[in-house]
């Protein structure tokens, strides 16, 4: 049995290594492609006219999102909206409408991009006329009452006329920054 025994530990450890370098070839092997489907970008929801309403904690409206078609992404958890109407509710000013052509949702609904003929409205309240922005991409956190965008816009409002590339808009504190190339006309009402 002694004459087996360095036989036996050589094929012993030829196995044990090779054991080891079939493992090791795994792990660092990327993995292949998953084949049960979770990989394609294919919805696995659609609603049509569709319509979400948020309610602060008074119970009153903070803000409502509408649109024509809503799907859903099962690989990336995200939303697609076609033609999405989203409305911003604060109690000290008018409400702010924002349409655009398409927008996407992000998985837990904290961040909206709205792109295409993107039109922002705030309507007419006590003293301030009608203001209108528009813009090809806008970035909307509608918790935190805020969009951005890096791309040209256009405001409006009775008395002025302003163009500028990029701006960060806040609604709580009725204030926004424009970034860049501003342009701004100012026609004082009659007297």
């Amino acid at each position: 049995m002694n004459k087996n025994l360095p036989a036996i530990a050589t094929l012993a450890f030829l196995v044990l290594f090779t054991g080891l370098t079939l493992w090791l070839d795994r792990v660092v092997q990327p993995a292949g492609p998953k084949l049960d489907g979770s990989t394609r970008h294919e919805p696995d929801y659609i609603v049509e006219n569709f319509n979400a309403i948020k309610l602060d904690l008074t119970g009153q409206p903070h803000f409502t999102l509408a649109a024509v078609k809503m799907t859903h992404f099962p690989d990336d958890l995200t939303t697609a909206l076609e033609r999405p109407h989203f409305i911003g509710f604060n109690q000290k000013s008018a409400p702010f409408h924002m349409y655009a052509q398409r927008g996407t949702l992000t998985e837990d609904g904290d961040h909206a991009y709205f792109r295409d003929q993107v039109r922002v409205v705030r309507e007419a309240y006590a003293k301030a006329s009608e203001l209108t922005l528009n813009t090809t991409y806008l970035h909307i956190i509608p918790e935190e009452s805020f969009a951005e965008t890096d791309k040209p816009v256009v405001i409006q409002d009775a008395h002025t006329h302003i163009t500028a590339v990029g701006l960060k808009l806040n609604k709580d504190k009725h204030e926004f920054k424009l970034l860049s190339r501003v342009k701004a006309r100012y026609a004082p009402p009659p007297r």
